[in-house]
């Protein structure tokens, strides 16, 4: 089998960022995957599983409500916890989303109250969320694109 594109990518040096990782086209559409490095792997502890799953929540939740919502695919965490995939419609680049993706990070940051989608009929771990620690390492991320974005590999 081939190797995949992210496993091409040198996780020894990779930063936190917002990256183009993948554009996917069918039948005249694009689709475009951003990698949302929130973490340098193998370098650093990664995210707790109850953090990022709250990341998960309000990151979605901001993204299909905002005004680009009709072109959301799907924002979800990665496997190695080191950070989420946002993708999108569209034949894009990081700098077309880096509001975007900021914005959200300011909604988490904000967002106080009950966690959307966090009730036994709505998720299948609801139970598991840590809010304070979504924010806490959403904080380092935010800081680190808005003083230093990477937007390339």
């Amino acid at each position: 089998m081939k190797k995949i594109a992210s496993f091409f990518v040198d996780h020894l040096t990779l930063e936190p960022g917002l990256y183009v990782s993948r554009k996917d086209s069918m039948g005249g559409q694009t689709v475009t995957t951003f990698d949302l490095r929130m973490r340098r792997p193998n370098r650093e502890p990664v995210m707790d599983i109850a953090a990022l799953h709250t990341v998960e929540h309000l990151g979605a939740t901001y993204l299909r409500n905002c005004p680009r919502r009709d072109e959301i695919v799907y924002f979800g965490p990665m496997g190695c916890r080191t950070g989420c995939y946002l993708v999108m419609f569209g034949e894009l680049e990081s700098k077309d989303v880096y509001t975007l993706v900021t914005d959200m990070c300011r909604y988490i940051l904000d967002f106080e109250g009950e966690i959307p989608g966090a009730k036994p009929a709505e998720c299948g771990n609801y139970l598991d969320q840590n809010l304070a620690m979504a924010k806490y390492y959403i904080k380092i991320y935010f800081d680190e694109l808005t003083a230093n974005p990477r937007l390339e590999y």
